[in-house]
């Protein structure tokens, strides 16, 4: 948890890692109810053009959410928060997983809310784009 208050427009948050895993893209099929082969199956994945199995793109955004959350302090304290998907993330059949880096910077602080860009990226590509939640401040 990060108390915003203090913190001026610059400011760089604690940045955030999250490991995905084929099993992880299991879990959140059946808890999502999307079951696209192309988040479990190499072969389809492949024939529609991607390099493998994908993760979901709501999971991509959940995930860097949760970092948002840590950082405001708790879910009760972001107003908004909007991404868009700019390149898939492409999960390895091992036991290894990738990994999932999420930073963020306070662009703007007033009336009692600070703006964080939000900056989530996969093996040093960005898979989120336009990353921005507003938050608000205060105990």
């Amino acid at each position: 948890m990060t108390d915003l208050s203090p913190l001026q427009a610059g400011a760089e948050l604690p940045p955030h890692t999250f490991t995905i895993r084929r099993a992880d893209l299991v879990r959140y099929a059946g808890a999502s109810g999307d079951v696209n082969p192309i988040h479990w199956s190499d072969r389809v994945a492949r024939a529609v053009g991607l390099p493998g199995v994908v993760a979901h793109g709501m999971l991509t955004m959940a995930l860097a959410g949760r970092a948002v959350t840590s950082w405001a302090g708790g879910s009760d304290r972001v107003a908004e928060y909007a991404v868009r998907f700019t390149r898939p993330v492409v999960v390895p059949d091992d036991d290894t997983g990738v990994d999932l880096e999420v930073t963020g910077a306070v662009k703007e602080v007033g009336d009692g809310r600070a703006r964080i860009d939000v900056t989530c990226t996969c093996a040093g590509q960005k898979v989120l784009g336009m990353a921005r939640a507003v938050v608000r401040l205060g105990p």
